[in-house]
């Protein structure tokens, strides 16, 4: 027999945001899942802007983005949840709801460490996503389009990595070549065999790049580096003929610029006059907005203090 369990009042906590132009045309809206329940709106600023209907899940929303493939005019919604699937959401403008164009499972459902849903990361150029777990598992699916110019996804690619915890993913901006995706990840296979705990206390987190090769259909590890244990985010800054490419690693006190073959670049997190000296902060959220008439991009970072303020930073063409 199984149980199936709802609430008389629907959750109103929100789990995460994203934006987008998910409508079409020259409009930006916004979309926030509240847990089993995910309500899309268009700004206030809009001219007869009216909140999208609810689109109802029967699982616990974990991880939401956005991405659009390369000449389409509006964006896709990728959901990861505790039911073991991926799914993509298109917007019905008649029906005024999400469309569930596509679900794949991978795994069983539940919060479960190793089965992925907790994070997700897109190619900037739409190519394709990364899926991840807590710890080991994460996978690749190749996003493109058929003959009638419908989305298509390919079969899961694994990117697994046996005894590493994951505490952060993203998609690197490198232009047109085979999509990159970085993660922060900690090595815990000597401290599960050392009794004494000494392992343990000198783990030491990496950032690792893992490169989706779309002519071999297969991802593999490109390049590690270490980072400071106390690193927690990742934010992608704009690549190509945008930026210097690489990726912001959010730490305890700091934000540092990695990149594979470039000199990192560290720069101290502003802290309030009256925060204690042995209380550290650290970077909860991040959004990266490209200027259009311009070679810089405008990065606001979100930090844990006491209230919720904000910092913000400019990452030019280069990072020397």
């Amino acid at each position: 027999m199984y149980l199936y369990s709802l609430t008389l009042q629907r959750p109103t906590g929100i789990v995460c945001a994203i934006n987008g132009n998910f409508s079409g045309g020259k409009v930006q809206e916004s979309s926030s899942p509240e847990a089993r329940f995910s309500i899309s709106f268009a700004p206030m600023t809009t001219v007869g802007s009216k909140p999208f209907s609810p689109s109802k899940f029967s699982a616990a929303i974990r991880s939401l983005a956005q991405f659009r493939l390369t000449g389409a005019q509006k964006d896709y919604i990728v959901v990861g949840s505790d039911s073991g699937r991926i799914v993509i959401l298109d917007y019905n403008k008649e029906k005024n709801v999400f469309d569930k164009i596509h679900q794949e499972t991978f795994g069983k459902s539940g919060c479960r460490r190793i089965v992925p849903g907790q994070y997700l990361a897109i190619d900037p150029k739409g190519r394709a996503v990364m899926i991840g777990a807590c710890e080991k598992q994460k996978l690749v699916y190749v996003l493109n389009r058929d003959t009638a110019a419908r989305l298509t996804i390919s079969s899961p690619l694994e990117a697994h990595k046996s005894h590493t915890l994951v505490y952060s993913i993203c998609g690197v901006d490198c232009g047109f070549e085979n999509p990159i995706f970085a993660a922060i990840e900690l090595d815990y296979s000597e401290a599960d065999q050392d009794s004494t705990g000494m392992a343990a206390s000198e783990a030491q987190k990496h950032l690792t790049f893992y490169e989706l090769d779309l002519g071999l259909n297969h991802v593999s590890r490109k390049w590690s580096d270490q980072v400071d244990n106390g690193a927690n985010l990742l934010v992608t800054v704009p690549g190509g003929a945008d930026g210097p490419s690489g990726v912001l690693v959010c730490a305890e006190n700091f934000v540092i610029y990695k990149n594979q073959g470039q000199q990192d670049v560290r720069a101290v997190i502003p802290r309030r006059a009256d925060l204690p000296a042995e209380r550290g902060v650290l970077i909860v959220s991040a959004a990266m907005h490209k200027l259009k008439s311009s070679s810089s991009s405008f990065c606001r970072l979100s930090m844990e203090i006491y209230l919720r303020s904000h910092w913000s930073m400019m990452v030019t063409g280069s990072p020397n």
